[in-house]
């Protein structure tokens, strides 16, 4: 596992290069749905399935929801197209279902960020790294990591015990596979500048407190501390010429407000485009819905995707301030295609 030089958030950002389009793949998310309605930026599922071959309609051709999230990010520039895989879900199946399905050239994603260490973004990495080298033998991804996230988690509950988390695939597995691990806390640009990974997000909110309930294990391995502000998590920016900035978050444990607060100092100039992710305001976070609605509308953001642990209370508050043409959910397969 290689560690990455720190640079400072401003001449991180300063560094972001500005892309022609940007097509986001939903690789994995909790739900389904290709009967409603999109706007003109939006394939549904069935629609990219029929695009790479599907002729006759049955569950076997489908693809598959599972609690967790994995984007397959493409920016297109005159450099040419670089593709980057953004978490990969909670197991490997999903990733292979879904993939194959959607006609996903896993031989096309160049390098991987791990947003953040839990399970349901972690579990289905192997396979889908196995599946990019095996597309493509002579690349060697990188795969990009917080070097803290390595710790298992686990949630604490009212009568005291603690359930543990899957651990997440280590650094020496996902190198086992062959891809190239990069540990950085701090801010970089990658794929010739045309993504934005950003360290560790500052808590500014006052009511974004974190999952007060989650733990993780001690260092020597036989107890749990409190980690309530899982502060290994980061999230993914691209400039979409003409548009603005894409935030890509999964599952905004530091709040997406406070996600949302980081990446407009990094990025001043730049107008909010679309926000894309878990917002995580569902069981006890849905006490922060009215005050995140509120903060989130102040960005002005065109667009609003929510996805995996978003939560249906939040997205009939977020439609109901925004409105229908702003708020566009996720599901599985769906594809947002951003152009200047």
């Amino acid at each position: 596992m290689s560690s990455t030089a720190t640079a400072s958030p401003d001449l991180a950002a300063r560094r972001l290069a500005p892309i022609e389009r940007l097509d986001l793949r939903v690789l994995v998310d909790n739900v389904t749905d290709s009967l409603s309605s999109n706007p003109v930026f939006v394939q549904p599922e069935w629609a990219g399935i029929r695009a790479v071959g599907m002729t006759e309609i049955s569950g076997e051709c489908l693809c598959c929801g599972n609690h967790g999230l994995s984007i397959v990010a493409t920016a297109v520039s005159g450099q040419g197209n670089a593709g980057l895989l953004f978490d990969g879900g909670p197991e490997g199946y999903a990733v292979q279902r879904n993939g194959f399905r959607l006609g996903v050239d896993f031989g096309a994603i160049n390098a991987a960020v791990l947003s953040h260490g839990h399970w349901e973004y972690a579990g289905g990495l192997p396979m889908a790294l196995s599946l990019m080298r095996q597309a493509n033998t002579e690349r060697v991804p990188d795969m990009y990591v917080h070097p803290d996230m390595f710790h298992q988690r686990g949630t604490r509950h009212p009568n005291g015990d603690t359930l543990a988390h899957k651990t997440i695939p280590s650094a020496a597995e996902m190198e086992s596979i062959g891809a190239r691990v990069v540990a950085s806390a701090s801010p970089v640009t990658i794929l010739d500048h045309r993504f934005y990974v950003s360290g560790e997000i500052p808590r500014v909110t006052a009511y974004e407190t974190g999952v007060l309930n989650h733990m993780r294990r001690t260092k020597d391995g036989k107890d749990w501390e409190p980690d309530p502000l899982i502060m290994d998590e980061r999230y993914v920016a691209a400039h979409v010429r003409g548009k603005g900035l894409v935030v890509l978050t999964a599952c905004s444990h530091a709040g997406v407000v406070n996600v949302l607060t980081h990446a407009r100092s990094a990025f001043p100039e730049i107008p909010l485009h679309a926000v894309i992710g878990g917002l995580h305001l569902s069981g006890p976070t849905e006490a922060r819905i009215t005050e995140t609605v509120r903060d989130l509308a102040a960005f002005k953001p065109r667009y609003v995707i929510p996805a995996h642990c978003t939560g249906w209370r939040v997205v009939v508050a977020l439609v109901q301030a925004l409105g229908e043409s702003v708020v566009v959910p996720a599901a599985v397969g769906k594809r947002f295609t951003f152009a200047g």
